[in-house]
Formats: C-alpha cells, sequence, structure tokens
C-alpha cells in the first residue's frame, strides 16, 4: 500500500476522526490531519517512531496498537495524551492472506467534554450525599463516622454494618473474619459506638505485634516487681482500663496458648489475677475479637483451645475482601482523596485511564492497601490530576512492559504472574477458587500477595 499517495492522503484527511497506521511490527506509518489536530501531535513526530517508544517518552498514555498486536484482535481504550485531552481509540487488525496481522488502524474520536460533563454530574451526586449525611448530623442524629461511610448503603457493606448494629445492642461475644487490611478495627468500633457501652472506654491490642510477656502484661496487668523492668508502682492492664467498656483483640489466632487460658477465665468468670499478683481482680468487659486465620483448623491442629474458640465464635461476622465488592472501590477512592486533598491543601481529581486500573485492580492489601495509596498520590503527584503513569507498576494495565523482552527474565515472569493472579481473583473472586483455577495452593497464593505487598 502507497501511504504516500495524494489521493490515499486525501481521503484520510477527509475524515472528521483521527486516523493512526501502523505496521505489524508497532511501527507508526501514517497519521491523518484530524490525529494532528485532536492530539496537537504533527506526522513528523511519529512517523516511523515505534510506539513502545511513544508510551516511555510520554508523548502518549498507552498504545491501542501494541495491545491488538499483542492479542491480535480489536479493541477500544481511553488514551491521554500531553496536553490533557481524553481520546477513544479503537483500533483494528488488518489480516494478510495467512491471517496474520499486517497494519493496525485505530480511529480516534475526542471524549474530553463528554466525560467532563458526566464526571460533573457524579460530583454533583456525591456533593447531594455528603450534604444529607451533614443535614442528619446537624438534625442531631448520632455523629458515627462509619454511618456516613461512602459504602454504608451499597449492598456488600450495607449487609455489614446492618448486621453490626444489630449484635451491638447486646454484650453477645463477636469474632470478625476477613482478610488483613478489610477494616475489622473500624467495625468493632462502630459495634462499640452503637452499644450500651458506647460512653465508656474501646481499647485495643493486636496479639500478633507484642512477644507473649507483653502481651500478657499489656492485657492483664502487673503488679510491682512482678519481672526485670517492671515499674516500680506495677501497670493496670486493658481490661481492668477498659471496665463498663470494651476490649478489641486482634488476630486472636495469634495468641499464645497460655494466655488463652486466662482469657478463657475471664470470659467464663469475669475476673483475672494480674502478672505476678495473688488477688482476683473483677471485671465488666465485652470482648470483641477478630482474625484472619481460619481458627477451626487451627483447632483441629491443636494451636487454639476449642473451648474459647466456641466461646468468642458466637456470632461470626465475614467481612469481604475488597476485590469481592469492587462496585464500592471507586466511591471509596473519591471519598479518601476528597480527606487527603483537604489534609494537605491539594486539588488533586482522578485521571480517567487511572481511576479505570485502580478499580480493576485486585487489592490484595484492601481497605488499608488503599487508604496508603491515595496518600501517598495525593503528596507525590505534581499535575492536577492522578494519571495512570503516576500509579505503582503493579497497578497499571502496562502494555509496555507487557512486549518488553529487554527485562529480566525473572522480571517478565513475575509481571505475568501478576497480571495472571490479578486477572484469577477478579474472575473467582475468593483466594481459595482462584488458587484452584491457577493450579497453586491457596497458602502458595496468599503468600505471593503478600510479597508483592511488602515490595
Amino acid at each position: 500500500m502507497d501511504f504516500d499517495d495524494p489521493s490515499f492522503r486525501e481521503l484520510l484527511d477527509a475524515l472528521h476522526d483521527g486516523v493512526y497506521i501502523t505496521d505489524a511490527d508497532g511501527i507508526t506509518l501514517k497519521v491523518n490531519g484530524a490525529y494532528e489536530r485532536l492530539t496537537g501531535l504533527r506526522s513528523e513526530d511519529v512517523v516511523g517512531q515505534h510506539m513502545q517508544a511513544l508510551v516511555e517518552q510520554g508523548v502518549i498514555s498507552q498504545s491501542v496498537s501494541l495491545r491488538v498486536l499483542k492479542e491480535g484482535r480489536a479493541l477500544s481504550l481511553m488514551q491521554s495524551v500531553s496536553q490533557g485531552k481524553r481520546l477513544l481509540v479503537s483500533g483494528t487488525p488488518i489480516l494478510d492472506a495467512a491471517g496474520h496481522v499486517r497494519y493496525v488502524v485505530s480511529t480516534v474520536r475526542d471524549m474530553t467534554e463528554l466525560l467532563r460533563i458526566k464526571h460533573e454530574r457524579d460530583e454533583l451526586q456525591q456533593l447531594k450525599q455528603l450534604r444529607n449525611s451533614t443535614a442528619k448530623l446537624h438534625a442531631g442524629q448520632r455523629d458515627d463516622l462509619l454511618d456516613a461511610s461512602p459504602v454504608a448503603n451499597l449492598p456488600a457493606s450495607g449487609r455489614l454494618f446492618a448486621q453490626a448494629r444489630q449484635v451491638a445492642a447486646s454484650d453477645v461475644k463477636v469474632l470478625l473474619q476477613g482478610e488483613t487490611g478489610v477494616g475489622k478495627t473500624l467495625i468493632a468500633q462502630y459495634i462499640h459506638k452503637r452499644s450500651p457501652r458506647a460512653a465508656q472506654p474501646f481499647l485495643a491490642l493486636n496479639c500478633g505485634a507484642l512477644p507473649e510477656n507483653l502481651i500478657e502484661a499489656e492485657l492483664f496487668g502487673y503488679v510491682a516487681g512482678a519481672f526485670t523492668g517492671a515499674g516500680s508502682k506495677g501497670k493496670r492492664g486493658l481490661l481492668e482500663l477498659a471496665h463498663h467498656g470494651t476490649v478489641f483483640l486482634d488476630e486472636i489466632g495469634d495468641l499464645p496458648l497460655a494466655l488463652q487460658v486466662k482469657l478463657l477465665k475471664v470470659i467464663e468468670e469475669s475476673r483475672f489475677i494480674p502478672v505476678g499478683g495473688l488477688e482476683l481482680k473483677e471485671v465488666d468487659v465485652r470482648i470483641i475479637t477478630a482474625t484472619h486465620h481460619d481458627l477451626r483448623q487451627m483447632v483441629a491442629e491443636g494451636r487454639f483451645r476449642a473451648d474459647l474458640y466456641y466461646r468468642l465464635n458466637v456470632v461470626p461476622i465475614h467481612i469481604p475482601a475488597l476485590r469481592e465488592r469492587p462496585d464500592e472501590i471507586q466511591p471509596l477512592l473519591d471519598f479518601y482523596l476528597t480527606e487527603f486533598n483537604a489534609r494537605y491543601r491539594r486539588e488533586l481529581a482522578w485521571g480517567l485511564e487511572a481511576l479505570d486500573a485502580l478499580t480493576d485492580y485486585a487489592w490484595p492489601g484492601n481497605i488499608r492497601e488503599l487508604i496508603n495509596l491515595v496518600e501517598r498520590l495525593v503528596v507525590t503527584c505534581t499535575g492536577e490530576a492522578v494519571e495512570l503513569f503516576d500509579l505503582p507498576e503493579e497497578m497499571r494495565v502496562s502494555t509496555a512492559d507487557a512486549g518488553n523482552e529487554s527485562l529480566p527474565l525473572r522480571k517478565q515472569v513475575e509481571q505475568l504472574e501478576r497480571r495472571m493472579i490479578r486477572k484469577a481473583l477478579v474472575q473467582h473472586k475468593t483466594t481459595r477458587e482462584a488458587a484452584k483455577a491457577l493450579g497453586l495452593s491457596q497458602a502458595t497464593l496468599v503468600q505471593k500477595m503478600k510479597r508483592w505487598e511488602q515490595g
């Protein structure tokens, strides 16, 4: 095909939409006048350039042509260009007689104004919800932070909050179950604030964060001279300090067996003996526990007392992972972006491609990971919006790395592994089912996800 034929160029320039043509290697062959007008890029800036190079140079945010060449099918995506426009780019493969891709022809349409109108409508709806929440608070209703949560009225979290309100009225034992970072502490606080003990202390202890002797001292307190380094006047423990209130024991599965016996005594008799003491102390506390372990399995393995398990597991409440409630991801992103914008005096907005990538991400660290990411982006982003290239590598739909053979083999394998696991988690919802589909054990899959979170 002669791309320099004047008749061919005249035909392309007559089209209202932009046109971008590459060969089977991803080299730019031709663009029309509409493309130059829409993007501000000149033909001489891109013709002869590899699409990979244009992405790396920041000329465009991602390339539909590379995706079409990789997948061998027509597809569309949103693209940002350097002057801030949002473009809908649709790529179509042109095949030769043998069925191989010969060219990729992409059409480009400016969606900036349409998307601006959509976002203004969404922001107006969020503003109405915020005003309604504020009006309720001013009307004298309970000023509980979780009541104004952006996800409180969505199906998954709505059911969770309703269950929490139901158990709050009594002192029934509640065991909160869910992955790390799903918000177990917040739900425990919500139950306490909705209970008759709301005016009394709420004290929390992470049983997996301290060695056994320190957990015992923190929970039960100690008398003077109980051990080397103990205070001369002794110390009251959380159980005593929370008298008439609530004690929340997070990661209860990590509580050593010896302390499980002492905790069982508190539950059965409402009394305990401080470390190094002789005198029994009476205490009236509500105990709420949480874990990401399978306590039933731990009981079977002899690592958790069966009598304590059944005492704590009167009302189990499962808190779903964030990937299991994908409709809540964007409201949470918007909520925390507003919060951190106010804290750090910024006015950042979400770029559409960044928002798409974040809503598709599996969030192995759940809400805690989401909050940390939003705060980091508000602090580090230099533009007026969070764009795709501002996100951590594992959160991007990384077309640039997908075909980059210059990366070390280990890095390429790791990226492929991440993409496959994220896709499986989205499709199968739970780590158990995703691991089964991938031919892995659940423990191996969770271990890989934790390693990414720590990295």
